[in-house]
């Protein structure tokens, strides 16, 4: 084959590729068009059709909704009237008077946890008042978000509330003056030991990095000589927080996360911009299946740079990134646009949202199609979903027991019940939680209902459902009345079996109503036995 053959060959072969292309283009192109067109005509028949007059707003935002759920679950539509929503999701601020409620269904507004510095502690409200009505309208006819909502509004503005007061019962009309409330990304900075030093942080919304630069300089005066940033249940936030965070810590120009789409202006290179702040110091991350986004971003680059030991539990692998995009009647979208991927080039991405199964769902990565990457130093990494850490350590595991008395707010509620009977605690370095005010607990826990069956006994009822239904369960009976004699356990009995796995959560609880958040973290430290373990390694 002579040089003009190959020549006329590769020509042709290049005029098929772009043929193809085009093609491809335009039947994308038409597919779009017609289904637009049928999606008008749709609206429009059914506006002159319909029996009933149609409830446009609420058959749109479903048809949107529906519609970018094919896509993944971060990619959302945000109406103008949601705006306020986006704000606190992006910067973790809002208008109002800073204060967690407990509301129940036909009763007042109980005020659960006052913030540090909030308005509502400015003006004397304390875990356990009532807001019996705001502005005027009573709270017992309202749903809790409805509560939310009301007591929200612009900073400077004021809201009426009327509150019958925990400690002496008197009912007073009590004005505060709204503010901007800003939930802290970093919720406690302190030394764990003469030179561990310790942040916990919580997010990336804006000046993090900033927050962060100045608690290292506040321990490195204390004689910090290690430092562990606990980024454990962090679901993470803005990219170039993450960026900032790690230039902190590694030299300038170092690069530190790449993003990539499907068009090629999407390919991204993040370099650390200023110059560090101690590239020497050792790191210890502290990762969970609760990091997530950004806080992958941090300790991937951390591990592929050989800059930080990673310890804990696997990451949540999700490795999108999202843009806010302006839409027309002041509304946005928040689109996912990118994926992400580490120095090493991993991609922590750990599903598929693109390729469903048949039943609609989607699966991670199988560990057949990972791949090796190295790090700067040349130890193997694999991708495949999430960062996997250098010291595996092991989590605590909680009984059913003790996600039921969470999760179905008895501690909560037991802890408002405390606080309405109790005016003080020490302070919270002194503050223990004792067997005898255990006693209360239970005494208190006998009369709630709640769901306290064991695992083991949620698996038996399950078993007895599954045999009735293949009709064994009369068959069976001694055998299954035996065994649920053997399984069966009362409330009391199995609150007291569990008390060291409660108490921890019920100090904790009760250290932050009275002493605020950062007491209610030292209290967790004292109980956290996973990162005990981390610092042994």
């Amino acid at each position: 084959m002579n040089r003009r053959n190959i020549m006329t060959l590769a020509m042709a072969a290049a005029m098929c590729l772009i043929s193809s292309s085009v093609l491809i283009a335009q039947s994308y192109s038409f597919k779009l068009g017609q289904w637009a067109e049928i999606h008008n005509a749709l609206l429009r028949e059914l506006n002159r059709s319909y029996v009933d007059s149609l409830p446009v707003d609420r058959m749109m935002r479903a048809g949107v909704d529906a519609m970018l759920e094919e896509l993944d679950p971060y990619t959302i539509y945000i109406p103008e009237e949601e705006n306020e929503d986006l704000q606190m999701l992006m910067s973790k601020t809002y208008g109002g008077i800073g204060a967690i409620i407990h509301k129940k269904k036909g009763e007042n507004v109980i005020i659960n946890e006052p913030y540090a510095g909030s308005p509502a502690q400015k003006y004397g409200l304390v875990c356990g008042d009532e807001i019996i009505a705001i502005d005027g309208f009573p709270t017992k006819d309202l749903e809790s978000k409805e509560s939310s909502d009301r007591m929200k509004g612009k900073p400077g503005t004021t809201v009426v509330f009327t509150v019958k007061k925990v400690r002496t019962g008197d009912t007073l009309d009590i004005p505060i003056v709204r503010e901007r409330i800003r939930l802290p990304d970093v919720e406690y900075a302190g030394m764990l030991d003469d030179t561990t030093g310790y942040i916990l942080q919580s997010g990336f919304t804006e000046n993090v990095s900033g927050e962060i630069r100045t608690k290292f300089q506040e321990l490195k005066k204390q004689g910090m000589k290690r430092l562990v940033l606990d980024l454990r249940g962090n679901g993470g936030g803005l990219m170039n927080e993450a960026v900032n965070i790690l230039s902190l810590f590694v030299p300038k120009g170092s690069l530190v996360v790449t993003s990539k789409g499907n068009s090629p202006e999407s390919y991204r290179e993040y370099r650390t911009a200023t110059e560090p702040i101690d590239t020497q110091i050792p790191i210890i991350v502290m990762i969970d299946s609760g990091s997530a986004s950004s806080s992958e971003i941090v300790a991937g680059a951390f591990q592929d740079l050989d800059r930080a030991t990673i310890m804990g539990k696997r990451s949540y692998g999700k490795g999108l990134v999202q843009s806010i995009l302006q839409m027309p009647y002041n509304g946005q979208i928040k689109i996912t646009t990118a994926k992400y991927y580490t120095p090493s080039g991993r991609c922590v991405q750990a599903i598929d949202y693109s390729n469903r199964n048949e039943d609609g769902s989607v699966g991670h990565i199988p560990d057949s199609l990972t791949n090796e990457f190295r790090t700067a130093s040349g130890r193997i990494v694999r991708d495949g979903g999430g960062i996997t850490p250098d010291v595996d350590v092991p989590v605590q595991n909680y009984s059913r027991l003790v996600y039921s008395l969470v999760l179905g707010g008895i501690i909560d509620q037991y802890v408002i019940d405390y606080s309405r009977r109790h005016e003080s605690i020490p302070a919270v370095d002194d503050f223990h939680y004792t067997d005898e005010d255990f006693e209360d607990f239970i005494s208190y826990a006998k009369t709630q209902d709640f769901d306290y069956r064991s695992s083991a006994k949620t698996l038996y009822d399950q078993m007895k459902k599954e045999l009735e239904k293949d009709g064994l369960a009369e068959a069976m009976k001694p055998e299954l009345d035996a065994l649920g004699k053997v399984i069966e356990m009362d409330k009391e009995r199995f609150i007291r079996l569990k008390k060291d796995e409660i108490i921890p959560f019920i100090e904790e609880e009760l250290a932050t109503r009275y002493w605020f958040q950062e007491a209610g973290v030292k209290v967790r430290l004292r109980y956290d036995d996973q990162l005990k373990k981390a610092l042994a390694k």
